[in-house]
Formats: C-alpha cells, sequence, structure tokens
C-alpha cells in the first residue's frame, strides 16, 4: 500500500497568553497521499490555517508550542526539524500560496527578480538562467505577455495575475506538496474560477499533492479528494467529498453545507416613491505624465452611467474588480468628484458644496467591505456608532445618546452591554454588525453597501443577509447592494445592475437577470458563480 506523502499525527498547537496556554488545534490527524488533494474545511477561528502553517514551522516560535504530535513528510518528522532543515524543506519540497497576494508578494522588487530569487537559492541558477526558467513559469501559469510582465512591480498587476505570480514562484522547484490557504477568498467569481482551474491542470501536470484550506464548501466539491472539517481546532467530519457532501454527519458539517444565503428580496411597491436618481455619471481620473504632469488620457471609471434606487428596494450592482461599481457608489454619495445629475429625495446635491450636503449624511449612509479596517480601533463600539450622532443630532444628551446606540446595537443582533467593549473584541460577524448599527443609528433613508459580507465565512453571510433584509422590511430602506458574489445579490436585490470597464452591459429585474442573462460578460459571472467548472472554459485568460 501507498504511504502518505504527508502524514499529520495526533498534532496539538497551543500559543502562550500570559501564564496559561490558549490551544488552537486539539489532537488533529490526517494524511495526504501522492496525488491527492485534501481540503481542510472551516470557518474563522477553527484551526485549519494554524495546522497547515505547522507543516512548514511558520507560526511564531516560541509564542506557538506543540503540546502533542508529530508532521510526518517522506517519513520525516518536521516538528523535530531545526531551522537549516527546514530552509531546505520550504520552497523546495513543499511550498504554501497565501489568501491574499498582495502582502506576500515585496512591492520593492519586480516580478523577475522575486520569481529568480527562489530559483538561485534552491536550485543554484545563474540570472541568465534563472530569467528563462521565470519566463516559462509566468507562461505555465497563464499570464499573458509573460516576457513584458517581467519588470512589472506587484501593484502593476491585477488581483488575479498577483495570486498567478504566487502560484508560479511555489511551482518554481516542482514541489511535492502545495498548501494553498484560500487563495481565491480575495478574487472576482471568474478569477477564482480560472485560479482553481488552473490549480488542477497543474497539479494533474506535475503529478503533486495538495493541502488546500477553505471556508468555501463549493470550492471543495471542484478541486478535492478527501475533506476534513475543522471546528473549534478539531477535525469533527473526513471522508471522500462524495460522502461528506451527500451524507454529512455532523451538525456542524451540516450546518456549513446548509449556510449558503437563502430567500429573496423584500417585494417592492408599484408606486414606491424614487429616493436616488443619477446619471448618466461620468468619473474620469486624470493620467499625467512628464515633469509638468499633463493630461495625456483619462480612466474612465464610469463613463454614463445612469441608476435608481426607490424606497425599499435593492438595486444589486455586480462586476469585477475594476468595472467601476464602487466608483458609482461613491459618486452618488458624493464622496468623489463626478458629472452629471445626482436627484436625492427630489434635490440634486451633485453641484452642492461640502457644507452643504453635510446635513443629508444623516440619510445618505454607507457600508464598507471591511469591518476591521473601517472601525477606529481606538475607539469604543458606543463611541463608534454615536459618532454621526455628535455631528447629526448635536441636541442629544449622553444619555439620549446612549440609548440610540443601545438601540442600534439591539437592531443588528449585538448585546447593548458590549457597547463600551472595542472591535478586537469582536469576531468578524460582529464587526460588520457594528458597521451596519453605525449606519443605523443615524435612521437613514439610503444606504450603499459595498461588498459587505465578501471578507465573513459562508453562515455569517447568510446572517448578515437576513439582517440586512429584515431592517430593510422594517424601516422601508433603499439599499445600492455592490458585490460580485451573485449568490449574495440573489438573496438581497429586486434589481440588478451589471458594470464593465466604467459601463453597463446589462440591467432588469433580478428574476429576469439570474433566469436568462443576455450578454457573454454576464453569463461569464454567473457561471463562475455557480457552475466553476463552466465559468473557467468560458473566461478568457489574463
Amino acid at each position: 500500500m501507498t504511504k502518505p506523502l504527508l502524514s499529520v499525527q495526533d498534532l496539538s498547537v497551543a500559543f502562550r497568553q500570559g501564564e496559561g496556554d490558549v490551544l488552537a488545534v486539539d489532537r488533529v490527524s490526517f494524511d495526504v497521499m501522492p496525488g491527492e488533494t485534501v481540503a481542510l474545511v472551516g470557518e474563522s477561528g477553527s484551526g485549519k490555517s494554524v495546522t497547515a502553517l505547522s507543516v512548514l514551522k511558520l507560526l511564531p516560535y516560541p509564542s506557538a508550542h506543540h503540546p502533542s504530535g508529530r508532521v510526518l513528510f517522506k517519513g520525516r518528522d518536521l516538528i523535530a526539524a531545526d531551522e537549516n532543515e527546514m530552509r531546505k524543506v520550504r520552497g523546495d519540497d513543499i511550498t504554501m500560496v497565501f489568501q491574499e497576494p498582495m502582502t506576500s508578494l515585496n512591492p520593492l522588487h519586480t516580478i523577475e527578480r522575486q520569481v529568480g530569487e527562489i530559483l538561485k537559492l534552491h536550485r543554484g541558477l545563474n540570472d541568465r538562467e534563472a530569467r528563462t526558467r521565470t519566463l516559462d513559469l509566468l507562461q505555465l501559469v497563464g499570464i499573458r505577455e509573460a516576457e513584458s510582465r517581467l519588470g512589472a512591480y506587484p501593484h502593476q498587476l491585477s488581483g488575479g495575475q498577483r495570486q498567478r505570480v504566487m502560484i508560479a514562484m511555489a511551482l518554481a522547484n516542482e514541489p511535492d506538496l502545495f498548501i494553498a490557504d484560500e487563495p481565491t477568498t480575495a478574487l472576482d467569481v471568474t478569477v477564482q474560477a480560472q485560479i482553481l482551474k488552473l490549480l488542477a491542470e497543474l497539479k494533474s501536470r506535475l503529478n503533486m499533492s495538495m493541502l488546500f484550506i477553505t471556508h468555501d464548501l463549493g470550492i471543495v466539491r471542484k478541486i478535492a479528494d478527501r475533506v476534513c472539517v475543522m471546528f473549534k481546532g478539531k477535525i469533527v467530519e473526513h471522508g471522500t467529498v462524495e460522502d461528506v457532501f451527500g451524507n454529512p454527519q455532523h451538525p456542524y458539517t451540516q450546518r456549513l453545507l446548509a449556510a449558503e444565503p437563502k430567500g429573496r428580496a423584500n417585494p417592492v411597491a408599484h408606486d414606491s416613491p424614487v429616493i436616488v436618481e443619477a446619471g448618466p455619471i461620468k468619473v474620469w481620473f486624470p493620467i499625467k505624465r512628464g515633469f509638468f504632469q499633463k493630461t495625456v488620457g483619462h480612466v474612465k471609471a464610469v463613463d454614463g452611467v445612469s441608476v435608481r434606487v426607490r424606497r425599499g428596494e435593492t438595486v444589486g450592482v455586480v462586476g469585477e474588480s475594476g468595472s467601476g461599481k464602487t466608483t458609482l457608489g461613491l459618486a452618488i454619495l458624493r464622496l468623489v468628484q463626478s458629472e452629471g445629475p445626482i436627484v436625492f429625495l427630489g434635490n440634486r446635491i451633485d453641484g452642492m458644496r461640502a457644507n452643504d450636503i453635510r446635513p443629508m449624511r444623516k440619510n445618505l449612509q454607507v457600508v464598507f467591505q471591511d469591518p476591521y479596517g473601517s472601525l477606529s480601533p481606538r475607539m469604543s463600539i458606543a463611541e463608534i456608532v454615536e459618532e454621526g450622532l455628535l455631528v447629526q443630532d448635536k441636541e442629544l444628551s449622553y444619555a439620549q445618546r446612549r440609548d440610540v446606540v443601545a438601540r442600534a446595537l439591539d437592531d443588528v443582533g449585538l448585546d447593548p452591554a458590549t457597547m463600551d467593549r472595542y472591535p478586537h473584541e469582536f469576531s468578524g460577524g460582529q464587526r460588520q454588525r457594528i458597521a451596519i448599527a453605525r449606519a443605523m443609528a443615524l435612521e437613514p433613508q439610503f444606504i450603499m453597501l459595498d461588498e459587505p459580507t465578501s471578507a465573513l465565512d459562508m453562515s455569517v453571510q447568510a446572517q448578515i443577509v437576513e439582517l440586512l433584509r429584515d431592517l430593510q422590511k422594517r424601516r422601508n430602506l433603499a439599499y445600492m447592494f455592490i458585490s460580485h458574489d451573485l449568490k449574495v445579490v440573489r438573496a438581497l436585490a429586486n434589481h440588478v445592475v451589471v458594470m464593465q470597464n466604467g459601463q453597463i452591459v446589462e440591467e432588469g429585474s433580478a428574476e429576469s437577470i439570474f433566469a436568462a442573462p443576455r450578454t457573454d460578460y454576464t453569463k461569464a459571472l454567473f457561471a463562475a458563480a455557480f457552475n466553476l467548472e463552466t465559468a473557467a472554459s468560458n473566461t478568457v485568460r489574463e
């Protein structure tokens, strides 16, 4: 019988905190066979990434330590290996790709230098040999015009291209084991489909094994042979993908499989008044070059787009990164300069000065994608939620503001007794609820929701969707919901606008768009969201 390439046996990981230990991984065991893909699945905090980092000893030692267990790679215990041995293993025998390529790549070095560094270190190649091999790798991972990209810096590449570069670096020395830690979470659905198809092809071509970490069970169906479900540091269920998905035994696995956002948008009355009407809107950013910074062209982020949102309605704006959907939302809120009429409650606001529009901000609110980035770590939850009240409702006393904060937190399903805590004391889903409470505290009529669920686990996404739908129904709110996640849009939107390259390529009722998309671009987006395999074959490679 074939021996496992990787065998994790009874592994525990603890972090020293004060005088005690916090157990993050509790006696985990699993094998990865040659040529096999094993998925570690679970929500944030389940211990899956800590387990993967333990394989390469990338945890912050000595604060992290292993109360028990072994990690056998080709029969050798990596836990017992010293740092010199691990340097030979990392990047040569075992490689790893992380979730966010922009933070993994050095912003000061070109792509050629970063890929070539691995080849020179592990293979001893000279500059010319490393350049040739780097070019081959970039072509292997599907980067078009690869030679022109050698001198590029990470910020000059798209998200999908950066992730392809990370994969090229990981494959540089033809590893036996490839570890992918949420490699597609930060990517658009079509790019996600391309990356997954690429990984499957490379795994087959290079005959390597893969340990794939994710919280998205839809991805697991497409790429894995076996799956291990993690919950609170333990593996609660494992087996083939067919067995686990077809007949889940553990309640947590059943809950994960049922976590996809469900339901449909709240109905809107035919005579519902228009809250916001905008367009055609143009947002062009000048391209300046030369010593005198002469304008030589424009980036047409939004180019002649019109949109209308009625009371109680959700307009979903979808498209890939760079399509202009967020810029459109910011223009409607007058947070970026734009050309074209913007009418709010019958009044044109596009020509208003900042001081004149400030009183209207109470009714025009926004919830951003990353709740941790949009909440000040130095302010308590009460201070964060009441911040708008201090500007818009100055007559309120301290006690009255606390009452408003308490009601807002209660509305979003948080205990008002926690209002004096700080953002780092809450989970990702709770932080997003706080961001929603901050917007709701002012009792707005229109809210722009910019990717409010994309950074969240699947089960938390479903909870936030239910929350937004409930708040809209109770308060008769108008939403502009910006997202690339079409499953969430389908559960929330009445009307859908599809954007590409700053323009609307298709729009209509959610029912008609989801039932029969007309344009090839919309079809590719939908295929990527609901059938990754189809999307990967229909989408143009980068």
